[in-house]
């Protein structure tokens, strides 16, 4: 397990927009597979040195395949903010430091240690099982929309299981709290806040500034805190959460939240929830939609007032919250005058067909927790962590597998790590690492969910 995560974080398979290097990644994971007896095949994108792994354990066929979506690809680093290098690997007082330690490499080599195990223990199961290894899900224009154009057998599958759900620990951070099994995604969608002003020499400034104007916006739409979205797969969270920890005070305030009456109780009991977590950013993403500010363009020389600015905003929606269209429409009225809100749109998509595409994932319901893949998962769970509870949970972010979703195919994501908040919050920031015997042990939970899908 540990052997696997080093060797995957070693390469270097940063994403900056338009693919990363991904084949000596590939290649090395197919010679293992291949060592083992699993057959294996790359599928290369139209970008050099980026390919898609695709492994196929074969099984009996009794049960449609199940399909582990994993990628391969990271988010770049900011070397100078790291302490170690993002790309060595290295174990230090019983962490393992990359990028990629959490997301996603460390639960590729717990799915891939699981399986190896099973495989040279001669277990056969009662489906094929399949090893996916994405070479763009950070973002870029070969993922899994483009692969499964090219190899849409990838799709007849029964079951998909991605990253997604967290095991948290206690305050200490070592304790294991509660287990998650994510069956939903928020919805990602990016907009574009632009203005135009009058271009001229930076010496007379002028009231119309493009800069200014979308500053102003951003300083608005900073204000505003979208409402709290207590649908029933957060509330059973979090219900769930109050029986989980230790710390009274915080599970009296996850109480109070439940049970609040008006909107304003209801504010009120989400603040102090996140005041108290141990988790703060993580549970504020789970109870309401969320807005980060990730670019900003404006301006080229410093003796030239630019004509034009922008700043682009992530949005992460909660389903069957705030909608879509009722976000932009927000921002709209938060702008004021001379700013465009737009979408950011794939290339041949327009606005009106991404607005509803975003509204139909919006609508979505989770995936059921009566499979035999999600009761796999819970019965080892109670092997490994007895007494921890295993609950079904929102991704506070999105996964690559809206072309299953598309088709009713269930979607579940799993970290199989117990981690604490420096670790959740270093998942594409810096210093990302996560405890080598949580690993260990998320491989062993992983392969006791696998046995119980062979014969």
């Amino acid at each position: 397990m540990v052997s696997l995560a080093r060797t995957m974080i070693r390469f270097d398979t940063s994403h900056h927009g338009q693919g990363g290097v991904t084949l000596p990644h590939a290649r090395v994971l197919q010679a293992v597979w291949e060592a083992h007896g699993v057959s294996t095949s790359l599928v290369p994108t139209p970008k050099a040195d980026n390919v898609h792994l695709i492994a196929r354990i074969r099984g009996t066929g009794a049960k449609a395949p199940l399909l582990l979506l994993c990628h391969s690809d990271v988010v770049p680093v900011e070397r100078e903010n790291w302490r170690r290098d993002p790309f060595a690997a290295e174990i230090v007082d019983g962490e393992l430091w990359g990028r990629g330690a959490i997301d996603m490499k460390g639960t590729n080599a717990a799915f891939m240690a699981a399986l190896l195990r099973l495989v040279r223990e001669g277990a056969r199961f009662d489906r094929d099982v399949v090893f996916l290894s994405d070479a763009d899900e950070e973002g870029g224009p070969h993922g899994t929309p483009w692969l499964v154009k090219q190899k849409p057998e990838l799709l007849e599958v029964g079951t998909v299981l991605t990253e997604g759900g967290w095991q948290l620990a206690q305050r200490d951070g070592r304790t294991p709290m509660l287990l998650s099994m994510t069956c939903l995604d928020r919805v990602p969608m990016v907009v574009r806040l632009s203005a135009r002003g009058t271009a001229t020499h930076s010496s007379k400034p002028m009231p119309d500034s493009a800069i200014l104007r979308v500053n102003r916006a951003v300083s608005r739409i900073g204000e505003y805190q979208p409402e709290v979205a207590l649908t029933p797969i957060n509330r059973g969270y979090f219900e769930a959460l109050a029986g989980a920890t230790n710390d009274p005070v915080f599970a009296h305030a996850i109480r109070l939240l439940l049970h609040a009456q008006s909107p304003r109780q209801t504010e009120r009991a989400a603040r102090l929830v996140v005041e108290r977590s141990p988790y703060p950013w993580l549970h504020n993403a789970l109870l309401r939609t969320t807005i980060s500010y990730v670019i900003q363009d404006g301006g080229y020389k410093t003796n030239v007032i630019p004509s034009r600015a922008s700043v682009q905003i992530g949005v992460r929606i909660v389903p069957q919250g705030q909608r879509p269209s009722a976000v932009l429409d927000r921002f709209r009225s938060l702008v004021g005058d001379g700013v465009e809100v737009a979408l950011v749109t794939p290339a041949g998509v327009s606005q009106d067909q991404l607005l509803a595409l975003l509204e139909e994932r919006w609508a979505a319901e989770p995936a059921p927790t009566d499979t035999d893949v999600f009761t796999a998962w819970r019965a080892a769970a109670a092997e490994v962590l007895p007494g921890v509870p295993a609950v079904p949970a929102m991704f506070e972010a999105a996964t690559s597998g809206y072309p299953w979703n598309q088709r009713g195919v269930p979607v579940y994501g799993i970290y199989p790590y117990v981690v604490d908040n420096a670790s959740v919050i270093s998942m594409h920031g810096d210093d990302e690492r996560v405890r080598v015997d949580a690993l260990r042990q998320g491989a062993e939970l992983v392969y006791r969910m696998f046995r119980r899908l062979t014969v």
